[in-house]
């Protein structure tokens, strides 16, 4: 069968049911799994056979909608966490260990910045961080003997600023490490870093995903391109026996496709344990279902918004990737020529204290620490999601005092511009 639309795969993939089976994927809530025999068990521990045997390593309801992700994004292998910080830790955590170095963006999410530049800091992991607009002389001086790996965002939470993916993949791969992005704002239906060179895609499924706003949780895909091996003095935890798992040598049991998330899960979650509910994958995957139906409502929500803001007297400015002339649009339109996202950015003029007094008048979006879901929502990062950062590191994340960011749900847009307005005045 040829190649299936993303909408087709936003239903179906990752399950076919069998005769008689159900047609929705089941919950297998359960914490362990039944053998008839110790030797059975004891093939899957020592990762000779497929199967399961406790969810805190994997589960089957868990897998099929890693599987759907993983088709989505145009990799060969998923998993699921506990939520989207989980996921970006083991994405590093997985190729980097103390001494080593990594490359990132620095107009990131403030929890991914703070869990980069001060918890795993503390684990001997050092963050060097580049503007997306960086020159070629910078990005290059960026790099370490011992860097393992580029991260950034497809579209920056909350600063909306556009990762050129090709450049910075050519980056990291000049140096022999993979390129790591965030695509929770773009989604799969928007963008696949992956055919644009990435090698490996995280996500905060707990935002458009889920897009409810009922289940945390995140997943990590790999695009199963990267030739670890050819870079096997960077990578020993890959390509050298590892000694917990009966010295077996990920790269050569599971090849290419299948080394990295296999080390993640027999590694990683083994060890720290942030696993995704059955039940929560249970909400995932329903939201999967009509991802491809949302998004183009939530991205013409946030350019209706973004346009009436761009044009409004009390605005001192916007930043939406979708607006023309914003100093993202081309990128944009090169990576995300279907829609970006629904969030809008912009300061209200008046600073910090008009910001809050606007915030404390919306009667349609509601003050969260959430975003990208069906209801339509607002924060003021400054004090909410980055008030760990000083004023030099908002800076550098591209966030001011008085940046409002606003996140368009499914409501008729002529009621978000008619609350924005009254807010405004």
């Amino acid at each position: 069968m040829a190649s299936q639309g993303i909408g087709t795969q936003c239903v179906q993939a990752g399950y076919t049911p069998g005769n008689g089976e159900p047609r929705q994927i089941p919950i297998y809530q359960s914490t362990t799994f039944k053998y008839a025999t110790s030797e059975d068990m004891g093939k899957l521990f020592d990762l000779e056979a497929s199967g399961y045997f406790y969810t805190r390593l994997q589960n089957p309801t868990n897998d099929l909608v890693a599987g759907k992700l993983a088709a989505l994004e145009g990799g060969t292998a998923g998993m699921l966490t506990s939520s989207g910080q989980a996921a970006n830790f083991y994405s590093i955590f997985n190729l980097a260990s103390c001494g080593d170095h990594v490359v990132s963006a620095s107009t990131i999410y403030g929890g991914t910045y703070n869990l980069f530049a001060v918890t795993m800091k503390r684990m001997g992991i050092e963050f060097t961080f580049v503007t997306p607009d960086c020159s070629e002389e910078e990005l290059e001086a960026a790099f370490r003997p011992n860097t393992k790996a580029v991260f950034g965002e497809t579209i920056a939470n909350p600063a909306l600023t556009v990762l050129d993916i090709e450049r910075f993949a050519r980056a990291a791969h000049r140096h022999g490490v993979p390129l790591i992005i965030d695509n929770t704002f773009a989604t799969p239906v928007n963008c696949r870093p992956i055919e644009w060179g990435c090698d490996i895609v995280t996500h905060s499924t707990t935002k458009y995903i889920d897009g409810h706003g009922v289940s945390v949780g995140g997943a990590i895909i790999d695009s199963g391109k990267f030739d670890w091996t050819a870079h096997a003095d960077k990578f020993p935890g890959l390509c050298t026996p590892d000694e917990s798992y009966h010295g077996i040598t990920y790269t050569e049991r599971f090849g290419l496709e299948g080394a990295f998330i296999t080390k993640a899960t027999a590694q990683l979650m083994r060890d720290f344990g942030s696993i995704q509910s059955p039940q929560n994958a249970f909400y995932l995957n329903l939201g999967l279902e009509s991802l491809h139906v949302r998004m183009p409502r939530h991205c013409a929500n946030g350019q209706t918004l973004a346009e009436f803001l761009s044009a409004h007297p009390k605005v001192a400015w916007v930043t939406y990737p979708g607006l023309p002339g914003d100093k993202y649009y081309e990128l944009a339109q090169k990576y995300l020529p279907n829609g970006s996202c629904g969030v809008v950015s912009f300061g209200v003029r008046g600073g910090r204290k008009a910001a809050e007094r606007f915030m404390a008048k919306l009667r349609v979006f509601a003050i969260e620490t959430h975003v990208a879901d069906a209801r339509s929502c607002c924060l003021h990062p400054a004090s909410a999601t980055h008030r760990q950062m000083n004023d030099a590191e908002l800076a550098a994340a591209g966030i001011g005092p008085d940046l409002v960011r606003m996140s368009c749900g499914l409501e008729d847009s002529a009621d978000l511009i008619a609350d924005v307005a009254q807010a405004l005045e």
